[in-house]
């Protein structure tokens, strides 16, 4: 197979049937530059709800032909997607970081790990297989077979809006489904670039639709259209509670990939360096804005303040500034909403008794009082129960709970609504084991940042953090499938 070619060219239109096209009336929205609020980066269409009920129509028209494509023969159009990446890193990450703000290093991160999803879940497609046996009676012979589902609406979120589609595209493309794709308002671009190295692989019209525009006036119909026979959503619990009322109407299948309050536990006999350094990472990194990113450390009063020292002298070395400068080490924060919604939090926990030891203000110096930028904030002295503690931040907002065993760490961790990821810092194997065991969350780390995660293996919550199958994994292409049981007499 050769190798496609591509330069990224954004269209800012929506791609339906296999053409570019605007929304009806032309309506479109502006997406700012998160580093600059005063600039407008570009304008895509704000679609209706007609326009998402045409490309939903023409995925169920698609999705009769590609559903009788061979595995083999899906899986050699996406496996030219990894070069295709490859040889777009560098225009691909700046219109992340253009879209998301986060560093230029950090998108090249998160493209490289859409590279793995895509191709663990390929493979994935490739193995997706039923099982064979003889019956209890004699003479029959009895297997399972695999089918794809239908046509699936993914709704992708802005924190990783290039990473996340292809966790979820793969799979459901791979499964014999055709998909509608609505990727946050404010990440369009990063939606369209997706799309378009779909496109130049050699997906077939109407396979994969993109359309962007506000999730409030479309989830209706991305949801309860009669042709939509799931949903993948990556977002808020508050959206994936009323997208999961909605699909309960209809019957339609959910996954739904939602909050965090993830905390990481640190015990006396850890090492204090690499608890200190991994803090600074789960919770500053992409301006704390990832799900699994750490917002409570949950330390044991003997050790607190030796690593409350380091963790400050590591977050002051922290540079703000704009994704695009090579010497920035946090990004804005994604767009103006989220900076009043973040400082609220902080002046909740300051009201409520927190102690804030570093930061805890909008960054104003200097060219930053333009753009979205947050100082990176540690809360001291911060109770189980205050708001703080218990409601999702989504920003650089990081509280110390201080507690006196673990024993009391523990039930702390999991004196939450969430449950998506949660790390502990000790040398202690018993102690490692229970908490692993024990600790609320889909996914969880000894001496290591709750936000680290591979393709091979599941993704998502249990609680108020996930519902239905987990993204990724062996899981990722079964939310996509149905299993039908055959029975042959001889």
């Amino acid at each position: 197979m050769g190798c496609v070619k591509m330069n990224i060219e954004l269209m800012y239109k929506n791609y339906v049937n296999g053409s570019w096209v605007d929304a009806a009336g032309g309506r479109t929205y502006e997406v700012r530059n998160p580093a600059d609020w005063r600039s407008v980066l570009h304008s895509y269409p704000l679609s209706t709800k007609e326009n998402l009920s045409d490309a939903i129509d023409g995925a169920a028209k698609a999705q009769q032909t590609w559903k009788l494509l061979t595995t083999g023969e899906r899986a050699a159009i996406f496996r030219r997607l990894p070069d295709l990446i490859r040889n777009n890193i560098d225009s691909l990450a700046r219109i992340i970081t253009d879209e998301n703000g986060k560093l230029l290093s950090e998108s090249m991160v998160e493209i490289n790990s859409a590279i793995m999803e895509l191709d663990f879940q390929i493979g994935e497609g490739e193995r997706q297989m039923g099982i064979a046996s003889d019956c209890r009676k004699p003479g029959i012979t009895g297997f399972t077979r695999r089918e794809p589902i239908g046509v699936v609406s993914c709704i992708t979120p802005w924190n990783f809006p290039f990473n996340v589609p292809f966790r979820k595209l793969i799979p459901a493309l791979m499964a014999g489904n055709t998909a509608v794709m609505k990727s946050a308002a404010q990440t369009s671009a990063v939606g369209e670039a997706v799309t378009q190295l779909f496109v130049v692989a050699g997906l077939p019209p109407g396979v994969l639709q993109y359309v962007s525009g506000s999730g409030s006036e479309l989830s209706d119909t991305l949801v309860t259209h009669p042709a939509i026979r799931a949903v993948t959503f990556t977002g808020s619990t508050e959206v994936g509670r009323i997208i999961a009322k909605k699909a309960a109407e209809t019957f339609t299948r959910t996954q739904l990939e939602m909050g965090g309050k993830n905390p990481m536990v640190v015990l006396g006999d850890c090492d204090m360096e690499l608890a200190a350094t991994d803090a600074a990472i789960a919770a500053f990194s992409c301006a704390g804005q990832w799900c699994t990113a750490t917002s409570r450390l949950i330390v044991t009063e003997d050790i607190a303040d030796d690593l409350i020292t380091r963790l400050i002298e590591k977050t002051k070395a922290l540079v703000l500034g704009a994704g695009t400068d090579v010497a920035s080490t946090i990004g804005p924060v994604c767009a103006m909403n989220q900076v009043n919604e973040i400082m609220e939090h902080i002046e909740k926990a300051r009201v409520q008794g927190g102690n804030i030891i570093l930061g805890g203000n909008r960054a104003e110096h200097g060219d930053l009082i333009h753009g979205c930028f947050i100082e990176p904030t540690i809360i001291d002295d911060v109770d189980e129960n205050m708001d703080i503690s218990q409601e999702e931040v989504f920003g650089p907002v990081l509280s110390i709970i201080r507690v006196k065993n673990y024993e009391e760490a523990l039930l702390c961790a999991n004196k939450v609504t969430y449950g998506l990821s949660s790390s502990i810092y000790t040398r202690s194997l018993e102690k490692a084991l229970h908490f692993v065991e024990h600790s609320e969350v889909g996914m969880s780390h000894v001496n290591v940042h709750s936000a680290y995660k591979e393709p091979q293996f599941s993704f998502g919550g249990v609680k108020e953090s996930g519902f239905g199958l987990p993204e990724a994994g062996s899981t990722g292409i079964q939310f996509f499938q149905e299993e039908k049981a055959i029975y042959i007499k001889k």
